[in-house]
């Protein structure tokens, strides 16, 4: 308002001449006094008394220059560097789905990975900014960060406000944290910020990363969407680590709006090369005398370069005054490339519930529409994998769900849902 932004640049240019100035003068003083020096006995001696005393005065005048932000106090080739080792990936995501039942409404019961039946689809654009991995033999920090837009995007992202009333959204947000490592034993792995569910085999990268386009039951019924929390992992071994985590709760998201946390750990052992396996538990107590508790297994086992299998096994515990609700899930993934371009995925899932409808809730008018007290709900999905170049991913597929909840599908039991996914990876 006081022409103050006009001033700034003249007032920082003054200084700068001023320094320069304070600098030539110094050495040409320091010149002069070398001149006169009056005999060949004692120039050695005043040319180092000289240069002593110049040394400090260009120390004052860069502490000065700094001072004033003519200078960057941290040297530009780390920042430089720091800058160099970010990455950058992600993803776009296509497809196509057709429900042979024609459901009324033209959403398909329980189907997440397309909002319309029989649509085009843009399912999700990834965007992942991350820094170099951390080192485990020093201390080390890194971050990483994950936005994702598209259709799939509400079922896969952290919630938005959470009821906190805050303007902060986090709608498009997939996961974002800070990772440090503590140079203790074999390094000590520390996260902290919105992070992605411990729980589920398959990845919410739905084919970008599995093996077959669309996702199990399982990853909807018994997972869990990103959360704000902190954790660490700790490798004793290369074959045996342990993670422990602390976050607002396993549907809570980025806000906690009451006070209950949730606790949940995971032993990952990978005893060979080819087997890996984790065992995890959780207990989430929240407001009400409301609680979750549970354990899983995820794990697999490669067996030859071509021939890969995977497994899945949940059980939960949800309680709150006056009843409770037991849920358990198995799953199973196999997988054979027949050539670096070709190969087939099959997937197997079965979720029951002893009470009441399965939840938590499908998308608005996509889920299970039944008055059974207690049923079950499971799929058998084949895919077919084609990479004709590295970065695409062409999967068509074809997918049978059925459920024993009476008209749980649309009004009837089952549904035969085809179609085909594509995604570039970059």
């Amino acid at each position: 308002m006081k022409n103050k932004p006009a001033k700034k640049p003249f007032r920082t240019q003054k200084r700068f001449f001023t320094a320069g100035a304070c600098l030539g003068l110094i050495v040409s003083g320091g010149m002069a006094a070398h001149a006169q020096t009056a005999t060949d006995g004692d120039k050695l001696a005043e040319v180092e008394k000289q240069n002593q005393a110049l040394q400090q005065r260009l120390g004052a005048l860069e502490d000065l220059i700094k001072k004033e932000g003519l200078m960057p106090s941290a040297p530009t080739k780390a920042v430089v560097s720091a800058m160099d080792q970010i990455t950058i990936s992600g993803f776009v995501q296509a497809s196509y789905f057709y429900n042979t039942q024609r459901p009324a409404g033209g959403q398909s019961a329980t189907y997440l990975w397309n909002t319309q039946d029989n649509s085009f689809s843009m399912n999700k654009f990834k965007l992942t900014v991350a820094s170099a991995p951390v080192a485990t033999d020093k201390w080390d920090a890194g971050f990483k960060a994950s936005l994702m837009f598209g259709d799939d995007a509400p079922d896969l992202n952290t919630p938005g406000n959470n009821g906190t009333g805050s303007n902060t959204s986090f709608n498009d947000l997939r996961e974002a944290y800070i990772e440090i490592n503590v140079p203790i034993g074999t390094g000590l792995d520390i996260k902290a910020g919105e992070l992605i569910s411990l729980l589920n085999w398959e990845s919410g990268d739905g084919g970008a990363a599995n093996p077959n386009f669309s996702q199990g039951y399982q990853w909807w019924y018994t997972g869990n969407g990103p959360s704000a929390g902190i954790q660490g992992t700790y490798n004793f071994t290369d074959k045996i680590g342990l993670t422990l985590r602390v976050d607002n709760g396993l549907y809570q998201g980025p806000v906690d709006n009451n006070q209950g946390k949730a606790f949940s750990g995971s032993v990952n052992l990978k005893p060979t090369d080819k087997l890996w396996c984790n065992l995890i538990g959780w207990y989430d107590s929240q407001p009400g005398d409301s609680n979750t508790s549970g354990i899983s297994s995820i794990g697999g086992y490669q067996f030859t370069k071509e021939l890969g299998t995977g497994y899945e096994a949940d059980y939960f515990h949800f309680a709150s005054p006056g009843t409770s609700t037991d849920l358990w899930s198995v799953g199973g993934w196999a997988w054979y490339n027949f050539t670096s371009k070709v190969g087939v995925a099959v997937r197997a899932d079965y979720v029951s519930q002893d009470n009441g409808v399965l939840g938590p809730a499908v998308r608005p008018g996509a889920g299970i529409t039944s008055t059974d007290n207690g049923g079950a709900l499971g799929s058998l999905t084949a895919t077919l994998n084609l990479t004709p170049v590295p970065y695409i991913k062409i999967q068509p597929e074809i997918r049978y769900d059925y459920t024993t909840y009476s008209g749980g599908l649309n009004g009837k039991t089952y549904q035969l849902i085809i179609g085909c996914g594509a995604t570039y990876l970059f």
